[in-house]
């Protein structure tokens, strides 16, 4: 898991907790300075750090999720493959000239099982984020993890997707190599192939660009994850023509893991430690880990056909309603 010794990155509802925390800290320094005890102080400031940092994550608005799905210090898809996998070999290229670093994917085994893996892959800086454009793929990374996922399909091993992007790469030259086409055409490869599929939101799921490596038997997101159509910013600036209301949209788009599960999209939702994700990676892999070998145990358990099937009917549910006449 990537570490650092940086100052942790803070939002603003996110500021009180840690200010209490703080102050724990000090106190508990000073006493051990001037050998005075403090245990019973400490043991209910402690408490109310506890029942603060429940209060502040059991009652986030759409808004504030969306945050935590862009936290920078949130685990990656790399994170998670290093923490979750026995092994694990990238692999790079299209065969088409093109190796996008903001797709990542490659062979590995999960609990002795052989998988393919690949996801979006955000950066930790400014530097890196730039190199791997903010986890927004080319066409050439759409067309990288098709031929993931055929290798995936011709040797007979489950597909896990991580989606973690803002949308997919809407630069002219991505418009040029047929970015459009190379989702499209992903799109419709991945109800043929006849391997378990699993996907996860482990972040931002944004637009055609997460749906690129979306289509699967399962759909999986972490509590603080979001999947939507457009960006709240994005909505509010269409529908508003001011981005300032991008809160309003981000309620209105029901983005959140909870909204998907009840408008019945999502196959399970995984519930993060208190503080999010970025509180306690390793917490979190686990939890994911164990979910992976939940669900791939049950896709074992069917023939390919009826693997093809019910994934064609799941997405033939999606968006359907009735209307009741007065």
């Amino acid at each position: 898991m990537v570490t650092s010794e940086r100052k942790p990155y803070l939002l603003d509802f996110e500021k009180p907790l840690a200010e209490l925390e703080n102050r724990i800290e000090q106190i508990r320094e000073l006493a051990t300075e001037n050998g005075v005890d403090v245990t019973d102080q400490i043991r209910q400031l402690e408490s109310r750090a506890l029942e603060l940092r429940h209060e502040i994550f059991s009652n986030l608005s759409p808004a504030q999720k969306l945050q935590l799905a862009r936290h920078p210090r949130r685990p990656s898809t790399l994170d998670y493959i290093q923490a979750i996998s026995d092994e694990w070999m990238e692999l790079h290229g299209d065969r088409n000239g093109s190796d996008d670093p903001a797709l990542v994917g490659g062979v590995g085994s999960i609990a002795g099982r052989p998988v393919v893996m690949l996801g979006h892959q955000k950066g930790r800086d400014t530097k890196d984020n730039v190199q791997r454009r903010f986890g927004m793929a080319s066409p050439g990374g759409y067309r990288k993890a098709m031929r993931l996922m055929e290798h995936a399909d011709r040797f007979s091993m489950p597909i896990i997707t991580f989606i973690d992007t803002p949308g997919a790469w809407a630069g002219v030259e991505a418009e040029q190599l047929g970015q459009g086409e190379a989702i499209a055409y992903n799109l419709r490869e991945m109800f043929r192939l006849e391997v378990p599929i699993i996907c996860t939101v482990i972040g931002e799921g944004g637009s055609g660009g997460a749906l690129g490596i979306g289509v699967g038997d399962r759909l999986l997101m972490f509590e603080h994850s979001v999947y939507t159509v457009a960006s709240p910013e994005a909505c509010a600036s269409i529908l508003w023509k001011d981005a300032a209301k991008a809160p309003q949209a981000a309620e209105a788009l029901k983005i959140t893991a909870l909204d998907l599960k009840n408008l019945g999209i999502l196959d399970d939702l995984l519930v993060e430690p208190i503080g999010g994700a970025h509180s306690d990676p390793l917490k979190t892999a686990a939890i994911l880990k164990q979910a992976l070998l939940h669900h791939l145990t049950e896709l074992c358990q069917l023939n390919n056909s009826e693997r093809r099937e019910l994934r064609y009917q799941k997405f033939r549910r999606i968006g359907v309603f009735m209307e009741l006449s007065a």
